[in-house]
Parts: structure tokens; sequence; C-alpha cells
């Protein structure tokens, strides 16, 4: 079993900043992609920014230039820097992690792995 835990969720007024965090923890024996998704009420859960598994770094659009993913993989961790945060950023943000998990190196099996989600919320 995989456990991804976000925290450092919040409210924020517009132009601030918050700082993410996922810790995952179990039986791991690699991760090749880690990264943050959100869903806003009556919308669809869409990518913030991400570690992709050929080993770059994916951004929304619409947060480009203002948040900023690190990752620590002696760690299995993966933080999400957020600046000059706007109301539209409101959201819960959910750490998401691809997997190799099982009982023995030799039985495991690569999967999507999802935290329970933090809210963000961006209002003055």
């Amino acid at each position: 079993q995989v456990q991804l835990v976000e925290s450092g969720g919040g409210l924020v007024q517009p132009g601030g900043s918050l700082r993410l965090s996922c810790a995952a923890s179990g039986s791991i024996f690699g991760i090749n992609a880690m990264g943050w998704y959100r869903q806003a009420p009556g919308k669809q859960r869409e990518l913030v920014a991400a570690f992709t598994s050929g080993g770059n770094t994916a951004y929304a659009d619409s947060v480009k230039g203002r948040f900023t993913i690190s990752r620590d993989n002696a760690k299995n961790t993966v933080n999400l820097e957020m600046n000059s945060l706007k109301s539209e950023d409101t959201a819960v943000y959910y750490c998401n992690a691809r997997v190799r998990s099982g009982t023995s190196f030799q039985s495991s099996s690569w999967y999507d792995s999802w935290g329970l989600g933090t809210q963000v919320t961006v209002s003055s």
C-alpha cells in the first residue's frame, strides 16, 4: 500500500503565497512521475504541475511563472511553491504519483496513487 499525504493548504489573500507538500510512504520500489492536480467546484480535475516519467516538468499555462514544483527523490516528496495567487487558483489540490509498489519487488507493479487533497482558498 502507498499513501500520499498533502499539507500546506489554507486561506490566503490575492497576491499571496502558499507552499504545498506531499510525502509518499509505504511499500515503494520506484516513482517515475509525481505532481499536483487541482479541482475547483463544478470543474474537472486538471494538471497544475508535475515531473513527468521522462524527467521533464510540465505546468498548466495558467500557473506558468507563478508556481514552481520541486522534488526530493530520496524522501519521496514533491512540493509546490505558489506565488501571486489569484482567486481562480481556489481549488482542492491533489498530489499524484505513479508508483511501483507491492509486497516485494518481484510482485510489484506500477499504478497511480492519489492523496486526499488539500484545500487552497484565495480570497480577500
